[in-house]
């Protein structure tokens, strides 16, 4: 089996195994369990509590210590383990804490998985930013893919969904040892406990380009996981209206919350011609413009005669997520030294599905109790659709005062080779 195709193996395994309870988990939070939302946000957070630190110590562990595809096996291994445990849960609290250790194994190989994709693609020889994005389209197809087995499987409500991802992520986890070596970093080491550790990559916080970066892309995470929280059950929601229950689209939400995912595939195709031609500034408002069109679409889409607003919604979430996250992934890679490019995409996912994920999963679950909560269980969706929208919006307003940035095409084509 050829490079590529190994590569698209992992990317398929390392998103099924996200995409079988990512989405359908707030469908088995509100519809089955009926906790509440301030207890799910922190339910949701517990990748973000995971991602302050995980992505960036396993970053330092592959670039010191242990082989990168190796890592990534065994986080994949030890998660599956705990995923199995997921459906004993029957208290907020102690669903709380395996989520969080799950999420630790979990996070770090989001990471990985890039690092191990970059460093093989750069040992044969071939342009990073034209090759890895159609690779990477297959870790979508594997999101889309476990979506549609909940779904038709009738368990988007159910704990079944999480034996389903604990079988991708143990194959994963075997798989990965067959994968190409990722060489360590053997140049002699700085006594300094910073350097010892591989923690000189928190330096590029000293560029101010470098931390605005960063600190935007903490404030998109946030949005990244109001959309992955509230999506499926907004529509599972509408089976409590009449009107409303017998309609396809609320009796198959994970399929319809799936086209964001298929829309990814198309927009991923699209990331070398539009980061090359226009720059990663321009490339990542685009992306805030995008959430703000995803969250206000969902404000006033409904599954009858506003299910258009709801498809649209759907298809413009692939530019709001692969505008932002691959194109990020691909600046940090090109922005930072060879000897630490591992670490420095641990902080990436640090800030965005650390703090960012924090800020969303807290903030989001507390004000929807506090301000949108209505009688019946039901909510206000128009009113927290809305409100996300106007959040993505000042987030755009500012990124494009605040991060300054001058396309150089170079920098990329110099990259790719």
């Amino acid at each position: 089996m050829g490079i590529k195709n190994r590569l698209i193996v992992m990317n398929f395994l390392q998103f099924f195994v996200w995409g079988a309870w990512l989405i359908t988990i707030g469908g088995y939070w509100f519809q089955n369990k009926g906790w509440s939302g301030t207890e799910f946000g922190a339910i949701f957070s517990t990748m973000g509590i995971a991602s302050l630190f995980m992505p960036a110590i396993a970053g330092i562990i592959a670039d010191r210590w242990v082989n990168a595809e190796k890592l990534l096996g065994i986080f994949h291994i030890c998660g599956a383990i705990i995923l199995t445990l997921l459906p004993q849960a029957n208290t907020p609290a102690s669903m709380f804490w395996l989520m969080l250790i799950n999420m630790f194994f979990y996070m770090p190989t989001i990471s990985l998985s890039i690092t191990v994709a970059y460093s093989a693609l750069n040992k044969s020889n071939m342009d990073v930013v034209k090759e890895y994005p159609p690779i990477r389209v297959f870790g979508t197809v594997g999101f889309i893919i476990a979506m549609w087995t909940v779904s038709l499987l009738k368990i988007e409500t159910s704990a079944l969904q999480f034996y389903v991802a604990a079988l991708a992520s143990l194959c994963l986890g075997f798989y990965a040892f067959s994968l190409p070596k990722c060489n360590i970093c053997k140049e002699p080491r700085d006594k300094s406990i910073v350097n010892s550790l591989g923690l000189n990559a928190f330096r590029l916080f000293k560029n101010p380009k470098m931390a605005m970066f960063f600190i935007f892309s903490m404030l998109l995470g946030a949005s990244l996981q109001l959309t992955n929280a509230y999506g499926d059950t907004f529509l599972h929601d509408f089976a409590k209206i009449d009107a409303y229950k017998e309609l396809i689209a609320v009796k198959y939400p994970a399929i319809i919350m799936s086209i964001s995912q298929i829309s990814e595939t198309l927009f991923i195709l699209a990331i070398p011609f539009f980061l090359k031609r226009f720059g990663i500034k321009k490339v990542m408002l685009i992306s805030m413009i995008a959430w703000v069109l995803r969250f206000g679409l969902f404000a006033f889409g409904d599954p009858s005669g506003g299910l258009w607003m709801i498809i649209l919604s759907c298809i413009v979430y692939g530019m709001a997520f692969d505008f932002f996250n691959i194109s990020g992934s691909l600046f940090v890679e090109t922005s930072s030294d060879s000897s630490m490019r591992a670490s420095a995409q641990g902080l990436f996912m640090m800030m965005t599905n650390g703090f960012g994920a924090i800020l969303g999963s807290w903030s989001s679950g507390l004000i929807i109790d506090t301000f949108f909560k209505g009688e019946g269980d039901l909510f206000n969706w128009e009113g927290i659709w809305s409100t996300f929208a106007v959040y993505s919006l000042v987030v755009a307003i500012f990124f494009a005062i605040l991060f300054k940035h001058k396309h150089d095409p170079k920098q990329l084509a110099e990259f790719s080779h």
